[in-house]
């Protein structure tokens, strides 16, 4: 599984940004994909993840109403749509994909496979 995200970028607080991450190589195992981030001196933490046969969703507190998790089956994409960004959000954003059960998938153990980042940053 390869892993590939973009569209990070800098934007001023209350701005937008959506990330894309392309993925090749999923399997029939493959059961979600999440977006996970990781600012300077923190420990890499939960954002989102999606269900990939049925599109569940699922959110952390810290971001649920701003952002949104999407995918395209067809072009193997995840998305996430940024909305009312915060300088809180500055952080590299991951994606992954996981092959375990559902109550992993807010876990970084839950994850298998990690693209490279993209960088967000959100001036205020």
């Amino acid at each position: 599984v390869q892993l590939q995200a973009s569209g990070g970028g800098l934007v001023q607080a209350g701005g937008s940004l959506r990330l894309s991450c392309a993925a090749s190589g999923l399997t029939s195992s493959t059961r979600a994909l999440g977006w996970f981030r990781q600012a300077p001196g923190k420990e890499r933490e939960f954002v989102a993840s999606i269900r990939w046969s049925g599109g569940n969703t699922y959110y952390d507190d810290s971001v649920k109403g701003r952002f949104t998790i999407s995918r395209d089956k067809a072009k193997n994409t995840v998305y996430l749509q940024m909305n009312s960004l915060k300088p809180e959000d500055t952080a590299v954003y991951y994606c992954a994909t996981s092959s375990s059960i559902l109550s992993t998938w807010t876990s970084v153990s839950g994850y298998g496979h990690w693209g490279q980042g993209t960088q967000v940053t959100v001036s205020s």
